[in-house]
């Protein structure tokens, strides 16, 4: 078997059994050391990048997602039944499309900075990841991306709540609560809110993703592979 194969062979058994390091059927995980090995875990990993942001970064992506919606603030949401009694089920159908319009508006911009955060990944890291849990790489991705992402994620969940009329919907929304004495003045914000549940969303999807890699890597990820390693056996 070509030496190329043989890398390629050992990630997807990797990817495969990464949460069994301790049995006897584990690899050595010392093999990974090997700079072409880990470019094929990247470039896994890369795949599932994309389709976590693919997937969320349309029309939809959050709002007909149930993992992912973003539904009203949990004080909004306590009072729902009363507001809509009162007549405002419109306003708060309204700020729940709006609230996942700028969600989806926000997520491709994360690629960017999920892809820096895969190409620093050191091999420690890949080795980590390949023995550690169903979501391993997203916990990876978590500690590496959360705070810039927040910060990149608020501007542009700013200007999607301007085009989306989001924040004149909810104050709409939020002054009616104030005035029914559901919400108090100081919790009628919503743009943290917004940013914090985009984010949430996006951690949900890639660890879905990383799952069905780890799940099913020859199905999952051997085009990537392929690419990678020339796996061309004969």
């Amino acid at each position: 078997m070509k030496p190329k194969l043989v890398f390629g062979c050992l990630i997807v058994a990797m990817l495969s059994w990464g949460g069994y390091a301790g049995s006897a059927r584990a690899l050595d995980v010392s093999s990974l050391s090997n700079t072409d090995a880990s470019a094929g875990l990247k470039k896994a990993l890369d795949q599932g990048i994309n389709l976590a942001v693919g997937k969320l970064g349309v029309t939809d992506g959050f709002l007909k997602n149930p993992q992912v919606k973003i539904d009203l603030p949990p004080k909004l949401a306590k009072a729902e039944g009363m507001m809509r009694m009162l007549g405002v089920g419109d306003q708060l159908d309204q700020l729940v499309v709006s609230m996942n319009r700028a969600a989806e508006a926000a997520v491709p911009e994360s690629k960017s900075l999920l892809k820096q955060a895969l190409k620093q990944m050191s091999l420690e890291d890949a080795k980590r990841i390949l023995t550690g849990g169903d979501d391993a790489a997203t916990q990876y991705f978590k500690l590496a991306t959360s705070t810039p992402l927040k910060a990149q994620f608020a501007p542009i969940i700013a200007r999607a709540t301007q085009k989306v009329k989001l924040t004149q919907t909810y104050d709409a929304v939020a002054k009616k609560a104030v005035t029914l004495g559901v919400l108090k003045p100081e919790d009628a914000t919503l743009e943290s809110y917004v940013t914090e549940r985009t984010l949430d969303g996006l951690f949900v999807m890639m660890a879905d993703e990383e799952r069905a890699i780890r799940k099913d890597p020859l199905g999952q990820a051997s085009t990537l592979l392929k690419k990678v390693f020339g796996a061309v056996a004969h």
